[in-house]
């Protein structure tokens, strides 16, 4: 029996083209350390933190603790010297990355149908962003108001997709099995790993990313329309049994 829902963000209950959003992102928040970092380096650095967080495997460790180490470790600067800067963007400037990212209104539909079903609901987002950052997001995709049992984000969350530890995390949080939860997301390779645990899946096919390989199992794949059929009918990868 199904008793929790994970919601991919970015691309899934929010549509957006990816790469182009964190490209979008990187050149916004660049120039505000241009006074400590020249922003080339800056974003350089960015990305081989960001890779750390997504290679580390010590679960003693916050994703975020292993973020600003590495930052540290290639630069010389300690975060707490530049927090306050970054504090100021994400309040101030990250909102404006919106343009880069569009609005589905079954969104709020599909999430809606969910709580309706009395299924838990996390939002799977992959935890590279802080807090403030994800809540912005949701807020652009509609779904911001929903009672969510919990929401990834680098803070609190101590692995990255496509790692299966993410998603053990997540079960043990819950304290559900594996079976009784469907992963819901556009990306094979990020999203659909989660069956590697044994979740369920549902591969949403709007705005869908596949590198090829490796390809995982999928239980059922449609459109956001076939996901809200499928959530309220409980029909499919929602069936009760």
């Amino acid at each position: 029996m199904i008793k929790a829902v994970l919601f991919d963000l970015d691309g899934t209950l929010l549509p957006m083209d990816t790469h182009q959003f964190i490209e979008a992102y990187m050149k916004s928040l660049a120039p505000h350390m241009v006074n400590i970092i020249a922003p080339k380096k800056f974003i350089a650095v960015m990305m081989k933190s960001t890779l750390a967080m997504i290679q580390n495997k010590e679960q003693e460790k916050s994703n975020q603790q292993v973020f600003e180490e590495t930052f540290t470790k290639e630069t010389g600067i300690q975060w707490e010297e530049i927090v306050e800067e970054v504090d100021r963007f994400y309040h101030e400037e990250f909102p404006k990355l919106k343009k880069f990212t569009n609005f589905n209104p079954l969104a709020s539909k599909v999430v809606q149908a969910a709580v309706d079903q009395g299924y838990k609901i996390v939002i799977a987002t992959n935890p590279v962003f802080p807090q403030v950052a994800v809540l912005e997001r949701l807020r652009w995709s509609g779904v911001h108001e929903f009672p969510f049992d919990w929401i990834t984000a680098y803070e609190e969350s101590h692995f990255c997709k496509p790692n299966i530890e993410y998603y053990q995390e997540i079960v043990e949080r819950l304290q559900l099995k594996p079976n009784e939860c469907v992963m819901v997301g556009n990306d094979m390779q990020e999203d659909m790993v989660a069956s590697e645990l044994g979740m369920k899946t549902f591969y949403l096919k709007d705005h869908p990313i596949d590198r090829g390989n490796p390809v995982y199992s999928i239980d059922q794949s449609g459109y956001m329309d076939e996901l809200l059929e499928a959530i309220r009918n409980q029909s499919g990868v929602f069936r009760s049994v």
